[in-house]
């Protein structure tokens, strides 16, 4: 299937109701998930236009990359921020392997032709110890969000027909042990009422 975005989320029109929602619970649950960002190396992966998350936690960390199609020019004074402009997977190819403690995809993955690729890199970017994050529609999800673009008229439109796939734990579950995540190191649930699935995928600490 020929990859339709030209353009990161966010770039043309200001985020929804449901979408700022749909964010607020995200960046909790990974606080939950992941715990503490402060000191550490973090990568925002399709981090939008705006790159919501990574504004808000780019004070705190050691050291932040955000990587997107599009960002915002604002970006690139942030402190202690990278930011990469470039397609997925294809734009991981420069980040250092091993270099980061924590990566996020937070609806990312449903608008990727190749979802196996970019999890194989982000096992590749963790350091040892290090935690990957992702948050992805359900398929309970996907009647809630194409009701509200599509009916509702709260989300674009464009954005629901983006998506190629929507997961529940069964589906993204036996995609992180594909990419070479240990399944012993594996976490993955339901949340946002069942509109959501979430995942960390950890990297074992290495050897004392």
């Amino acid at each position: 299937m020929a990859d339709r975005r030209t353009g990161s989320f966010g770039q043309h029109e200001a985020m929804s109701p449901v979408d700022r929602l749909g964010t607020w619970w995200g960046r909790a649950a990974l606080r939950r998930r992941v715990g503490t960002l402060a000191g550490r190396r973090v990568a925002d992966l399709g981090c939008g236009y705006e790159a919501t998350l990574g504004r808000s936690i780019a004070a705190e960390v050691a050291h932040l990359t955000l990587v997107d199609l599009t960002l915002n020019d604002e970006l690139d004074s942030l402190p202690n921020t990278e930011a990469v402009r470039g397609r997925l997977p294809d734009a991981l190819e420069g980040l250092p392997e091993g270099g980061f403690d924590v990566v996020v995809l937070s609806s990312v993955l449903e608008h990727l032709d190749d979802d196996r690729a970019t999890l194989e890199r982000c096992h590749a970017l963790l350091a040892p110890g290090g935690v990957l994050f992702v948050n992805v529609p359900s398929w309970t999800g996907k009647i809630a969000l194409e009701f509200s673009a599509f009916r509702l008229g709260l989300s674009p439109p464009e954005e629901m027909n983006d998506h190629r796939r929507y997961y529940d734990p069964r589906d993204l579950w036996p995609k992180l042990v594909a990419a070479g995540f240990v399944p012993e190191h594996i976490a993955c649930r339901r949340h946002k009422l069942g509109l959501n699935t979430w995942a960390t995928a950890r990297r074992p600490a290495s050897p004392a």
